[in-house]
This record gives C-alpha cells, structure tokens and sequence, in this order.
C-alpha cells in the first residue's frame, strides 16, 4: 500500500531500548498510516507486535509509543502464568470469603488495583500488579472478596480484609507503588 511505510526491527537492538522486568524480546513492525489520524493500534502474533502509527508521528512519539506497547504485551503474557480462578479459590477458602462469579486480568484499570461488582460478583484485578510480590496480588483479591461480603469501606469491611495477615503490609506496598497516600488501597 502506498500509505503505508514498513519497517521491521529487534527491540533489543538499538540505544532506545531499555530490558524490561519480564526479561521478554519481541519483534516490532512499526507501520506509518495516513489513515490513522491519532491512535496508536497494536496487535500480538506470536513474537511480532505489529504497531500501527499515523504518519505524522515523530521518531520521540513513535517510540514511546512502541515502548508502550511491548510494555502492555508484556504484561498480558505474563498474566497467563497466574491462574487468578484458582487464586481466588484458595484465598476464599483460606480466609472464609464467597467465591467470585468470575475473575479476570483488566488492562484498563488504571486508578485502582482491583474492582468487584457485588451485585454479579464479579472481580477485576489491575495487570499492572504483574510483576508484585504474590502477597500483594493475594491482598488485592481478598480485598475485593470482602466486597462479596460487605460492599463498603467501613470498620466491618476492614474487619474481613484483615483476616489477610499481611493487609497492612500490602497496603503500604500499593501505597508507594501508587504514590499515594490513600488508604482505600
């Protein structure tokens, strides 16, 4: 296609690239469109990430916006090694919480570690806690299990979350990891 302009590289290569935490290497086909006006489209197959720019995009945008994805391919990969139905099982079990309804890894959820509906009981868990100590993912499910039993953030509520022994300390965890000093974590 005349619109377009392909090029292919290894991420590892070049002085821009920094290793990640997942220690992952992709290859990257970045595509310049002049049909594509502001967003930025990526797509997986195997190890090639093909990233789709508008061509108006400089060499700066172009990659932190390629950083970005292999970022977000990074993390949705090393999400298929958690198993967080089984998780959320033995945590329920473990701390006398409901079972969810469903749990999954959510990529959009960008304020908030963790997300439960307790009307469907249904859990989302931030991919951003890819890569944190498991305690602190285990806290962010019984965290949002004890919404199965008290969906407000009131002394009961904290009564069920601290059956987790490690509450406190996964609190502070999200807290600097966040920067916040919010403690609705």
């Amino acid at each position: 296609r005349g619109t377009e302009e392909h090029r292919s590289r290894r991420v590892t290569e070049g002085p821009a690239y920094q290793p990640s935490l997942y220690d992952r290497t992709f290859d990257v086909r970045v595509i310049r469109s002049k049909r594509r006006k502001r967003s930025v489209a990526a797509r997986l197959a195997g190890r090639l990430i093909t990233v789709t720019i508008p061509a108006w995009m400089s060499k700066h945008e172009e990659s932190e916006s390629v950083r970005e994805m292999i970022k977000r391919f990074e993390r949705k990969t090393a999400t298929l090694s958690i198993d967080l139905v089984d998780r959320a099982r033995k945590l329920a079990s473990t701390y006398r919480l409901p079972e969810p309804a469903s749990i999954e890894w959510a990529d959009d959820l960008t304020a908030v570690w963790g997300l439960c509906t307790p009307s469907t009981a249904q859990v989302r868990v931030s991919a951003r806690l890819v890569g944190f100590p498991m305690w602190v993912l285990d806290y962010v499910i019984v965290h949002e299990l004890a919404h199965l039993v008290v969906d407000r953030h009131d002394a009961e509520f904290w009564k069920v979350v601290n059956r987790y022994p490690k509450a406190e300390r996964a609190i502070g965890y999200l807290i600097a990891k966040s920067g916040s000093d919010d403690d609705q974590c």
